[in-house]
């Protein structure tokens, strides 16, 4: 089948090695931002082209707040992506979500503060609506996909994104809770506003793998009952991500497609040769 679309994925390891994903090959590429998480994992499958980036580097070994997401979307745009779906794992703040269940969030509440999270500046200013942080129209490709799966999927959620990379104190949970979030976790966030200002459309399966530390009858957090979680439902991930591709089209009609078509408030005739230079990926269409 010809190629029609690009679909991204960024996750952990294991998520490329996926049946039926042909003419595998990796690609290295540099930004204007520093080098990737890693080489990006190029292959087809089922008539789309897949590109695979593993978010903490081959090995996991970056923090969540050394991850170079600027660098790792950047890439992803340079290598054609127009959409990406996002794979993390995520401590649940509802008894109703429990571990092993996952979610498609459909909100962010941002915890950071160490993190760069927009490609612009150097003398050219956007503001892109992020109003609705997840692309609505791919939550709703994934959750198609994820229907069939013997798997509880929870279909919204608001995932509170911390800096780490030490898990929540008892108080931050309780307080986390107590704004009706639903998951919190170390990544995505900038993830979003950096696929968002790039217009490309942006996705998370967050897959819940404890009760953060607010449920105490079920044990505070265990880094090793974490990675069995994320092992076991590491199959059901690559199930979610084929049956999203059988639904993607090579036409978007979502507004991330055209993020930045009223974004950009600089006077043209001031934007630096250097900076349209690094951004041309980015806004070349509106210069």
């Amino acid at each position: 089948m010809e190629q029609e679309t690009t679909l991204g994925v960024i996750g952990g390891t294991g998520l490329y090695e996926m049946e039926g994903l042909s003419g595998v090959r990796e690609v290295e590429l540099e930004t204007p931002y520093g080098a990737p998480s890693g080489p990006f994992v190029v292959g087809s499958l089922d008539g789309v082209e897949l590109i695979f980036l593993p978010r903490h580097g081959k090995g996991h070994r970056y923090l969540p707040s050394e991850v170079n997401n600027r660098a790792n979307i950047f890439g992803m745009k340079k290598l054609g992506v127009e959409r990406i779906l996002s794979v993390s794992a995520v401590g649940s703040l509802k008894e109703e979500i429990e571990p092993g269940h996952m979610v498609l969030p459909d909100q962010f509440i941002d915890r950071t503060y160490r993190r760069p999270s927009t490609f612009f500046g150097d003398g050219i200013v956007a503001h892109v609506q992020f109003a609705d942080p997840f692309c609505n129209e791919m939550r709703g490709m994934v959750a198609d996909a994820a229907a069939n799966e013997d798997i509880r999927v929870h279909g919204r959620g608001t995932y509170v994104c911390m800096e780490g990379p030490q898990f929540s104190t008892r108080a931050e949970s309780a307080l986390h809770r107590s704004w009706g979030a639903d998951v919190i976790g170390m990544t995505n966030l900038q993830e979003a506003k950096l696929a968002r200002e790039a217009e490309i459309c942006f996705t998370t399966i967050a897959m819940a793998t404890d009760y953060d530390c607010w449920n105490e009858a079920a044990g505070d957090v265990d880094i090793e009952e974490v990675i069995a979680v994320l092992q076991t439902n590491a199959d059901v991930a690559k199930r979610i991500i084929r049956g999203t591709l059988a639904r993607l089209s090579p036409m978007r009609t979502c507004p991330c497609a055209t993020a930045l078509s009223v974004a950009i408030v600089t006077d043209r005739s001031l934007i630096p040769d250097d900076t349209r230079r690094k951004l041309e990926p980015l806004i070349g269409k509106y210069l």
